[in-house]
């Protein structure tokens, strides 16, 4: 922008990727994710961990791709089938 003669404080900047940063991440990541199934050899996996916070054990599972990138992410209170079904709703049907 400096370049171009326009002048924009580092707030302003800041203020703007929080605002449109998060829906950049989400299409690309769709994109992504989309591209990466019509591969035949793709491949993901559930991951949980186990964290305290605030002195409660919390559970947390991630849903990795062969690549290493995190496909989607859920905390719970809870452990179980159901809680780990939850977690990954959203790769199992996008």
């Amino acid at each position: 922008m400096h370049e171009r003669g326009i002048d924009i404080s580092h707030e302003t900047a800041r203020y703007w990727w929080n605002r449109f940063g998060p829906m950049f991440t989400a299409e690309i990541s769709l994109k992504r994710v989309q591209q990466m199934r019509s591969y035949s050899n793709w491949q993901w996996h559930r991951d949980e961990m186990f964290a305290k916070i605030n002195g409660e054990t919390h559970y947390f599972w991630r849903a990795i791709d062969h690549e290493g990138e995190v496909l989607e992410s859920y905390v719970s209170k809870r452990s179980g089938r159901k809680a780990a079904f939850r977690a990954c709703r959203g790769i199992l049907s996008a």
